[in-house]
């Protein structure tokens, strides 16, 4: 008897009292990657957690801790303090994957912590989802299937708190209706969306959970151009634009530069109009020459013409008088 107390003893003090709660077993894929949520009670918010492999506490070797966080590699992990759960992910699985702990650290005492298995297979796994990550929007639904190989019972739960068991029911004010019309999926559908619905769920069936995160956020607002209608007895008023006005806030290089392009601008207007009257005025009084010229010529002409007559008639009475 004394013995077997002492074992217990011993045992408390390796596993400690389990105020840290997460999955149990999950079918996975190898090569594949899983994140798993521990959620840890208010008294170990600062305390630095860890993921540790072996299926003993006492004799299992750190993965990845929280304050050493690893970014990239196997292993990674991360501390929401505000809904207190850290997440720990695996990549690459294998079949050495197999037993974990999530474990908060104890200052001066023995470390509490709560394990986890992986079946890990080359085939499709017996319980998984789509994504372990889904988006919903407040006052809204959304639906999680959850694939499955393995027989059971089918339910959904938030992570350490109830379970809905059978075809509907409610978590933390948040409806929940569970559907199984297609072979071998079941579907969660989540109603009435609200921001504490936000958080870390799992599918189960049978012995086998698959953890989900929801997010819940506003909806973006979709923006529509809007058409203003404007009266159609406006009069406008066009005041007159000064120069100075117009570049009042530019730079003064830039001013001098515009001013100067005005005045060509300006300048090569009015020399092409002063051309264009120059050369209007020219070809008006060479067509004026030219017209009295011609008229000058057909004038002289008629005088000459009447002249040869005048001296035909003459000519031809001074004959006749010879005769």
């Amino acid at each position: 008897m004394t013995v077997h107390l002492s074992f217990l003893l011993i045992l408390t003090g390796l596993t400690g009292v389990h105020s840290v709660t997460t999955v149990s077993k999950v079918s996975v894929k190898a090569g594949d990657s899983i994140t798993i949520p521990c959620l840890y009670g208010p008294q170990y918010m600062n305390h630095v957690k860890y993921l540790c492999k072996g299926s003993h506490l006492g004799f299992c070797s750190y993965a990845v801790k929280t304050n050493q966080p690893r970014s990239s590699g196997k292993f990674s992990i991360s501390d929401d303090k505000n809904q207190r759960i850290f997440t720990v992910t695996i990549k690459d699985l294998t079949n050495t994957d197999t037993d974990y702990w999530c474990v908060v650290e104890m200052n001066g005492g023995a470390d509490d912590g709560q394990n986890f298995h992986l079946s890990v297979t080359t085939d499709t796994p017996s319980l998984s989802v789509d994504h372990q990550e889904i988006t919903g929007f407040i006052g809204e639904s959304i639906n999680i299937s959850c694939y499955y190989r393995n027989s059971g019972e089918s339910e959904w739960c938030r992570l350490g708190m109830n379970c809905v068991t059978g075809s509907s029911g409610s978590i933390d004010g948040t409806s929940v209706t569970i559907s199984a019309t297609v072979p071998n999926v079941f579907t969660v559908t989540m109603s009435g969306l609200k921001t504490e619905s936000s958080g870390w769920y799992y599918c189960v069936k049978g012995e086998l959970q698959m953890p989900v995160h929801v997010t819940v956020t506003e909806k973006p607002t979709t923006s529509t151009p809007r058409t203003t209608k404007y009266p159609t007895n406006i009069s406008l008023t066009l005041e007159p634009v000064h120069q100075s006005s117009v570049f009042a806030s530019k730079d003064p290089s830039t001013v001098q530069q515009n001013s100067l392009s005005i005045h060509l601008k300006s300048f090569i207007i009015r020399l092409s109009l002063l051309t264009f009257i120059v050369i209007v005025g020219l070809f008006i009084w060479f067509m004026f020459k030219r017209y009295k010229r011609t008229k000058a010529d057909s004038t002289t002409a008629k005088a000459e013409e009447d002249l040869r007559h005048s001296n035909a008639e003459e000519y031809s009475k001074e004959v006749k008088g010879r005769e």
